[in-house]
Formats: structure tokens, sequence, C-alpha cells
């Protein structure tokens, strides 16, 4: 057996080992210097109850508590973090006895060889054999395994050869006038301790100092008081180390809290900056969508307007929108998708759950509604241009119905009077029969304007029809001009029953006046009716419709010279009527009895006739100018038109091949495809020149162009295409480089990323169809099963949109083969903060983390529900594993 004092006296040349082995030993006969013993008794009692009171319980007598063998258990569950076998609670000696013996079987399964130590002297109470146990577990558990070079990082001291234990143990008269504690304090949290107003010939205060800091804001208990050290010649060495390896460990734990806080810290940064990025999104994603919302209802309003100019304007204003108003929302669309692409770029490089917007708000809800927005687009352009057709249509047909109109209603001025009189009642029987052929005469004038009637009534049929704003008063005086129509026919078929009655008793009549009557009314109807015709508006919208109305006013001139001979030969009967009065003598009445329409009326209605014929072969020829303008109109928007067709299409091709090309670096790509963006940005005057040229077809009322199968709609869509795609490719582009960058990917490496990712993308869609299993993707989980490739396309196609694009796919090959930062980690980074507490306080996260991170936490961790829970308790396990997806944030 080692003398136990002699032990202390050794020299320490023999090493740790020697040191180690010789502090086995305990001398059971010997006795404990008292002031050692009273400083072991204080030192050992606090080191076991700063670990007892982790588990809610603590010692007051050193040698009474441990006799039953329970605390003892629990101590060394506390200090190893092992289970120790189950305990047994009788009250019994025996049951004690069995209690310690588990006990010191764990602690000689740790490698420490127990000498002169046994059961039955701890649970008899024996001090100085309690005491001995009580330093071997020390000496393992919390002193052996300190490294040299931990021990002079923590301890404050020069670098050395000897063993920490042995180092500890050659120092411990420096500690007496207490300036290496305040000094260890100083050199770790300087903030603590004055160093330089410290003296040496005042141990107490120094040893008071340092023992009240470490115990305020280290959280180290006080071992010894001042007077322990200082009244005695040499400290227990015991004692001291005990006291000194809390420091250690102290500052061990704080340099490893340090370091957790530090990937805590990185991990929420991360996170915030995300959540930013997702409330940016939600942001501009509901701003598009309101003001879809807001635009669909008035392209799908149909109020009809009364005049074309009132739907010119709705013109004007829907051309307005087009390109004022809706370009910018084009580009926050394209800036939606880019934003929401780069999202979940981030996501994926840092671990996290792949971002779901709010319902509503998917980069596909935002597309169909953009679609049902365009959808109204064409609806409300189409039936803008229907309506102005209408109305066009409506205001020719009404001066149309108005001039026919006013011309019936003039001939029909005075004919009811005439219809009513009853002058054949004291004429002669010559008078009679006069009266009688005047009336036939005026049955061939009534039954020549019936197709005038006839016409006026379908013109106000068409009128309504046609939703004509004014139909109410059409349909009056429409239905005036049929209600006298209907009183001339009675009256005439009344006034000829009269005139039939005394038609026996009258004869003589003047056949020749009769004869010019019945062919000067239908010639004078017709020349009526070709004055009509020739006054008559028109409205054409290309070349062969004018080109028609020019026949057919040239097929009316050629009658006009048979027109000429009835017109003489009319005019021939006049002459007869006076040849033969003349010769036989006959005073003629101041008229013909039969008609009102002399041969002077004849003759000015024939010339009136023929001055229209000039003015409206000027009309037609004027008319037919304006086509051949607008002809020319449609083949400089075709011109153009075509122009830009071939340049959007050729450069949506150019895209598509330069999208699959590996010329130079990602960031010569990404200056490349930059300025490419800016010469296609360029065309826009081309684009504008077209929508100016759109602008003189629609105020011309043009409605087709038989020189170009483009219209605007269709460039304008190709145009928005082509911009959305190359920001799209040069977003791919920078989510390559920040994969790269992230991920530690080669520039060779994206080179054959690339290289096997255009061998099966055939078609060059840039995207891998998933109707079959992606060749290359399955090769990755083919040894892994069905789960394994469902897991697979659950990472590289998230929203199930059937295709994976290039993005993803190196996202996915550079993940499997990159570390990333999980769950786990950020636990034992917490668990570290916690002190090994299954739980956290909010002044341990304020006291560890920035304060903006701190608070990030301390709003989003739940309440600690543990069994070994404190007030204001929080969970970080779940909050860690929620970072990640795998539970609810």
């Amino acid at each position: 057996m080692v003398d136990y004092h002699a032990a202390n006296n050794q020299s320490t040349v023999g090493g740790a080992q020697t040191y180690m082995e010789q502090e086995n030993d305990w001398d059971r006969d010997l006795l404990l210097d008292p002031a050692w013993e009273k400083q072991q008794r204080k030192t050992f009692t606090a080191w076991c109850n700063s670990h007892l009171r982790k588990a809610g319980t603590q010692i007051e007598n050193i040698e009474e508590d441990f006799r039953d063998g329970l605390k003892l258990m629990l101590l060394l569950e506390v200090i190893s973090g092992e289970r120790l076998p189950k305990p047994e609670r009788g009250k019994m000696r025996v049951h004690k006895i069995n209690n310690v013996n588990k006990a010191l079987d764990f602690i000689a399964s740790k490698g420490v060889k127990l000498v002169s130590i046994g059961a039955e002297e701890i649970v008899d109470g024996n001090a100085k054999m309690t005491l001995g146990m009580i330093w071997t577990i020390i000496l393992r558990f919390a002193i052996q395994d300190i490294s040299v070079e931990g021990a002079h990082r923590h301890l404050g001291q020069p670098e050395c050869s000897k063993p920490a234990a042995v180092y500890i143990y050659q120092i411990i008269s420096s500690w007496k006038d207490g300036l290496a504690f305040n000094a260890l304090i100083h050199r770790h949290r300087p903030d603590l301790i004055d160093y330089d107003s410290l003296r040496k010939d005042d141990p107490v205060t120094n040893l008071n100092n340092a023992f009240e800091v470490a115990e305020k804001h280290l959280d180290i208990p006080k071992m010894l008081d001042a007077e322990d050290i200082v009244n005695t010649a040499r400290p227990d060495e015991k004692a001291i180390m005990t006291y000194v390896s809390s420091f250690y460990h102290a500052f061990s734990g704080a340099q490893k809290a340090e370091t957790a806080a530090n990937r805590i810290c990185k991990v929420l940064a991360v996170n915030q900056e995300n959540e930013q990025m997702m409330e940016d999104y939600e942001k501009l994603a509901s701003d598009l969508l309101e003001w879809i919302r807001r635009t669909i209802p008035w392209l799908e309003n149909r109020t009809q307007e009364k005049t074309v100019n009132d739907m010119q304007v709705k013109q004007e204003d829907f051309r307005d929108y087009r390109c004022v108003h809706k370009p910018p929302k084009v580009q926050e669309k394209c800036q939606l998708e880019i934003s929401f692409n780069t999202l979940q770029t981030k996501l994926r490089l840092s671990n996290r759950p792949a971002f779901m917007p709010s319902e509503g708000r998917m980069v596909s809800d935002i597309n169909k509604a953009w679609h049902n927005l365009e959808g109204a687009e064409k609806g409300y352009e189409e039936w803008i241009l229907s309506e102005i057709r209408r109305l066009e249509r409506l205001e020719h047909l009404a001066v149309k119905f108005h001039q026919k109109c006013a011309i019936h209603e003039s001939w029909t001025d005075g004919k009811e009077a005439m219809l009513t009189q009853k002058d054949y009642e004291t004429c002669t029987l010559s008078e009679v029969k006069a009266l009688l052929r005047k009336h036939e005469a005026f049955e061939s004038d009534l039954a020549a304007h019936q197709d005038r009637v006839e016409q006026i009534a379908a013109i106000a049929q068409e009128l309504n029809e046609l939703d004509y704003y004014d139909a109410a008063s059409v349909n009056a005086r429409c239905q005036k001009i049929c209600d006298q129509w209907d009183v001339l026919g009675a009256l005439t078929h009344k006034r000829k029953e009269s005139l039939e009655r005394t038609e026996k008793q009258l004869e003589s009549i003047d056949e020749l006046y009769l004869e010019y009557a019945k062919r000067a009314a239908p010639f004078n109807n017709w020349m009526e009716g070709a004055m009509e015709d020739l006054q008559d508006m028109f409205i054409v919208h290309n070349i062969e419709e004018i080109q028609g109305l020019i026949t057919a006013h040239e097929q009316f001139k050629s009658t006009l010279p048979e027109a000429n001979k009835e017109r003489e030969a009319i005019q021939s009967i006049q002459s007869e009527v006076q040849k033969i009065a003349q010769s036989n003598g006959i005073k003629l009445s101041s008229g013909n009895p039969y008609t009102s329409i002399t041969p002077e009326s004849i003759n000015s209605k024939w010339e009136q006739a023929m001055a229209m014929v000039p003015l409206r072969d000027n009309a037609l020829q004027e008319e037919l100018n304006k086509q051949n303008s607008n002809d020319t109109l449609r083949a400089t928007f075709a011109t153009q038109a075509n122009t830009v067709g071939a340049y959007i299409q050729a450069k949506m091709e150019e895209i598509g091949r330069i999208s699959i090309e590996m010329n130079g670096t990602l960031e010569d790509q990404l200056t490349n495809l930059k300025e490419y963006q800016k010469s296609i940005i360029s065309y826009t005057p081309e684009i504008n020149k077209l929508e100016g040229y759109h602008q003189h077809i629609q105020e011309a009322l043009i409605f087709d162009n038989q020189y170009t199968s483009y219209t605007m709609e269709h460039l304008r869509v190709g145009w928005e295409q082509l911009l959305t795609t190359i920001a799209r490719t040069i977003n791919e582009v920078e989510n390559q480089i920040l994969t790269r960058d992230a991920k530690g990917i080669s520039q060779e490496q994206l080179y054959e990323y690339r290289a096997s990712f255009n061998h099966f993308d055939k078609v060059r869609a840039r995207a891998l169809s998933l109707s079959e299993r992606t060749p290359p993707l399955s090769c990755l989980s083919a040894h892994q099963g069905e789960a394994e490739f469902n897991r697979i396309m659950g990472i590289v196609d998230p929203n199930g949109s059937g295709a994976v694009t290039f993005q993803a796919f190196i996202d996915f090959m550079s993940t499997e083969t990159t570390d990333r930062d999980t769950a786990d980690q950020v636990i034992a980074s917490f668990k570290i903060l916690a002190a090994d507490k299954n739980y956290i306080t909010a002044d341990e996260l304020r006291r560890e983390l920035p304060p903006d991170q701190a608070e990030y936490c301390i709003a989003r961790m739940a309440p600690y529900t543990g069994p070994d829970a404190v007030p204001g308790a929080l969970d970080y396990m779940s909050f860690s594993t929620a970072l990640y997806g795998e539970s609810d944030l």
C-alpha cells in the first residue's frame, strides 16, 4: 500500500501515469490532515451538488447522503450520461450495500482501479473512504480526460509537455494568493475582472473576488472559502484540482456554446432570408392577382354604345391598356416566376422544404389567371370590332330609312284630302271619265310606291334586329307610314267605286291624256327611284366591294339612252295632244286631267338625275381611292408584321439552341445572355412601329388583311413570350452559379451534368418528361426500388408538373454528394447552449445569440412540455426539425 502523505511529497518526474496509480491507492489506515479533510468535504460536496442539481436533488453531508447508494448511482448517471442498473429500494443494509457495489462496479468498468475502498465502508459512513471514492470519481470524470493542450489553453498557462493532471498538480501552490484564479477568469472574461487593481499581498480579497465572480457569472459553485486556502501552509491539492477543473469545464463549455451559437445563427439567417423572400413573393403575387381580378370585369363589360365615335373611344382605352398598363404587369409576372424559382433553389441548397405559396398564389394559379385575362382581352377586342361594324351598319340604315321616309311622306302629302273630295258629283261625263282615268293613274302610282313602303318596313325591321338605340322613333315613323298607307288604300278603293258608279253616265275621255298619264307616272317614279339610288349612301370595306358598286353604276348609266327614248316618247304624246287640239280647235284646260305630272316636271327631274350621275361617279371614285389607300396600309402593316414575326421565331429558336450549349464558364454564358437580352430589347422600336401601323389600320376601320397571316394580338403574345424566355434562361444560369458556389461544383462537373441532361433531352424541350422514368434519375435509384424513385421525384418535381428542369437536375445531382447542415446538427448545437437540458429558456437564447435571432427563436419555439419542464421552458427540438420541414413551425 502506498503512503498517501508520502505520495503528496513525491516528485512528479514519473509522469501522469505514476500519479494516477498512486491516487488509485487509498491509505485506509492513515488520517487526513484536518484542514485538508475540511477542504475536501466542502469542495467535493459542492462539486457533487453542481451535478446533482441537474437531477433536481443535492446532498448535505457527504458521508451520510451516499450511504444508501441511491444518490451515488444518480450522481454517476448524471456525470457519465449513462444508465446504471436499477437500484434496490429496500431499507435494509444488504440493499444499501448492493446499490453501492453497483456504483463501484460502474466506476471499475471505466478502467478505474479501486484499492481498499469497499461498499461496507461507504454504507457505514466512513468519511475517509467516502472522500477517497468521490476523489476517484472526480479524477476519472472531471480531470483525467482534460488534454494538456486544453489545460494550457483554458487555464491560461504556456504550453508544456507534461500531462494535464500533473501540470495542475504542480501549480497548486500558485493558486494560494488568488491571482491565478483571477487571471484565469480575466483571460476568458476580461469584462468580469479588473486584474490590474489586484494586489499580491491581499490573497483573501483576491480569492473572494474570484470565487464570487465565478459563482455569479460562470455558474461555478463556491467550493472553498478564502480562509481555507490562506490559513493552511499548503492547500489540499485534490480540492484545488477539483475547483480548477470546474473552471476548465466551464470555459470549455462556453467555447462549445459559442460554436453552437454560431451554427444556429447561420441557420437562422438563412431561414430569415428565405422567409423574407416568401413574404415578397406572396405580396407581389397578391398584387398581380388583384390587378387581374379588377381588370377582367372591365374587359368582360359589354355595355353597348349608341355611335361609332363612342365605341372608338372604348377602342382607344383598350389600346392604352395594351400598350401602357399591361406591359409592366407582364414584367411583374416574369419577375414573380423568376423569384419563385430562385427561392426554391435557395431552399433546396439550404436543405429546407420546398416553398408552397398560400392557396391561390402558386405560379400555376397566376398563369391560369393570366390565361383568363388574355382570353377576356381577345373577347373584348373582338366585341369592339363587331360593335363598330354593327353601329356603322345602323348609322347607314338609319340615314337611308329617314331619306326614304321623307320621300314617301312628301309624296303622300295631300293624298288623303284628294281621295276624300267629291268633285265628281258636279262634273260632266267627260270630267267624271277624266276623274276615273286620273284615279286609275293614281292607283298605278300608288302601286309603284308599294315597293318603297316595303323597303321602309324592311329597313325598320333590320334596325330593330340590330338593336338600334333610337328604334322607338323609327318604329313610330314606320307605323305611321304603314297606317297611312292602309288608309290611302282604303280611300283609293272607295273613290274608285264612287267613280265607277257614275262612269256609265259619263263618256268622252281624252285617250291621249290618259296614255300620257299612264306612261308618265311610272317613268316619273323610275326617275325618282334613280335619283334616290344616285343619292344613296354606301359603305364598303375593300376594293372588291367598291368595284362592285362602280360596275352597278356603269350598268345603270348604260340604261340611260333607253330611258331617254321613253322620256321623248312621253313628251311626244303631249305634243300630239297639242297638235290634235290645234287641228280640231279644241280649247285645252290648263293641265292634263289625268295626272299632275307635267312635261316640264319630267324634264326637270331628268336634268336633275343627269346632274347627279357625275356626282355619283366622283363619290365612287373617291371611295375607290380610299380603298386603294387602305390596301396600301394593309401591305405596309403586313410587311412589318412578317418581318417582326420572322424575327421573333428566329430568336426563340436561337434561345432554345443557346440554352443547351456549353460554351465557356457560367459567368461567360451569363454575360453573353445579358448582351443577347439587350439586343432583343433594342428591337422594341420595331414592335412600336408595328403598333403604329396597327393603330392606322384600326383608325381606317380595316378589318381584314390578305397579305399576312399574322395578327397584332399574335405578335404581341410572341414578343411577350420572347422577353419572358430570355429572362427565364438568364435566371437558370444565375441559379446554376448559385448552386455551383454553394455546392462547390467544378466547371467540369457542370459540363458533365449538362451533357448527360442533353443526351436524354431528345426534343430539346429543356425538360425531361416524367411520362416514363427519367433515365439518369432512374439509374441513381434503381438499386433502392420504387420508394427511393418516388422520393427523388418529390425532390426534382415538388409541384408534380410532370417534367424535370435542368436546374432541378443539377440541384439533385450535386446534393447527393454534398454535405448539408441537418436538423440533428442544429439540435446538438441548441443542446450545448441549453447545458445538455432537453429545453432552453428565453434568457439563455438572449445570452447566447444576437438580439434579432434570439427574438426570432423565442417567437417561434413552442413551450416545452416534458416531465423536466420548468416555467418558460422552450422546445428547441421541434423548432429545429421544423426548419427542415420535418414538422410544423
